[in-house]
């Protein structure tokens, strides 16, 4: 009987949450989890600092897999000497060189050296065989002596932060559990395990998808205003992929932020579809902090970002649903037609935008 009110006050301090402290003891804690947070990030960009061959290699295979949009009749030619490629060049069809490149979009020319009686010269020779895409033909240079830094240092940053975040993360939520009450700490646990997931498969969508549509649209873009985009500076390219993937992969935690706060009963489907102008306007601002300051990039950022907070207001609205049954045959119909957009876009990368245009202007 004496146990009974000692056991009553602990099942109250498991619902209401942990122990009460003090300010003091509150902002120790703080201190210890901005501490391990800081050793954290350290370690991991200093592992990445080490390996920053690697890391440079794998951020440039987006624009080695990038292809040009085919927005406009322009031909891309590469020129090389031996194993290495020593510039690139667009023509219009009433330059010179159209005739030589004919109706491919591309055109692979080759030094070469040729013997004419006594003298020998440099002469360009198609290499034979089929040629393979030379993609946009980009060359990453460095201008500057601490241009190789900055680069290095750009890498380690925020490939430290992505490496370290889980561990920040658990870090924080350490900090934050025992303030939570058990059925909030169930969601939150939730949350973040998805919210994991929905990172990596953010920065995925974007290294695999999104950059080298991207990095294609710059270029394009650069042509359409008629400047030159056959060289970019290494620290603005790394900076700019990194930007890039790490804003992806937090936008994709989005739904997980909102789905879990209108479990704990913070919002709802009423609050968030109020909100949608506001959020259209977040994401275009985040558009344009995290990318290149042209529009084509920043609407392939913000685009997917609002898809996937209307994606979150229509499991919100699917929660509030007293009917489910008549509720999922509605989103089985709103998730086919995103499917269907997304082929769409996806051939028109593929083929070139045209592709689509010309392939119905024949079958009409």
């Amino acid at each position: 009987m004496a146990n009974e009110p000692e056991a009553e006050q602990l099942d109250e301090h498991d619902d209401e949450g942990g122990p009460i402290k003090s300010f003091l003891e509150h902002l120790e804690d703080l201190r210890w989890v901005l501490i391990k947070s800081g050793v954290a990030a350290g370690l991991a960009m200093l592992i990445c600092l080490l390996a920053g061959n690697y890391a440079v290699r794998v951020i440039e295979w987006p624009l080695a897999r990038a292809h040009p949009l085919h927005f406009t009749d322009t031909k891309t030619v590469i020129v090389s000497f031996g194993t290495n490629q020593l510039t690139s060049f667009r023509v219009g069809t009433n330059d010179a060189f159209s005739a030589i490149v004919g109706t491919n979009s591309f055109i692979h020319l080759e030094i070469v050296p040729l013997t004419i009686g006594t003298n020998q010269l440099l002469g360009l020779t198609v290499p034979p065989g089929p040629q393979a895409s030379p993609g946009l033909g980009i060359q990453i240079i460095n201008l500057s002596p601490a241009g190789s830094f900055i680069v290095a240092t750009k890498v380690a940053f925020y490939g430290g932060l992505v490496i370290a975040s889980p561990l920040i993360l658990y870090f924080i939520a350490q900090f934050v559990f025992p303030a939570l009450k058990m059925l909030e700490k169930k969601y939150v646990y939730r949350g973040l395990i998805f919210g994991a997931g929905l990172f990596m498969s953010g920065v995925c969508f974007c290294y695999f998808v999104l950059m080298p549509i991207a990095l294609a649209a710059s270029v394009q873009y650069a042509d359409w205003l008629g400047f030159s985009a056959s060289q970019w500076r290494a620290e603005d390219y790394v900076g700019f992929v990194c930007k890039f993937m790490l804003g992806m992969g937090l936008g994709f935690e989005l739904p997980v932020v909102v789905l879990t706060l209108v479990k704990i009963g913070v919002l709802s489907y009423g609050t968030l579809a109020r909100s949608r102008r506001y959020v259209i306007v977040i994401v275009f601002i985040l558009g344009a902090v995290l990318t290149t300051p042209e529009v084509i990039t920043q609407v392939l950022m913000a685009f997917p970002l609002w898809l996937l907070y209307e994606i979150t207001v229509m499991v919100a609205w699917y929660w509030e649903q007293p009917d489910r049954a008549k509720a999922q045959r509605r989103l089985l119909l709103v998730f086919l037609g995103i499917i269907a957009l997304g082929v769409a876009i996806w051939l028109g990368y593929k083929y070139g935008w045209p592709w689509a245009y010309n392939h119905w202007h024949r079958n009409n």
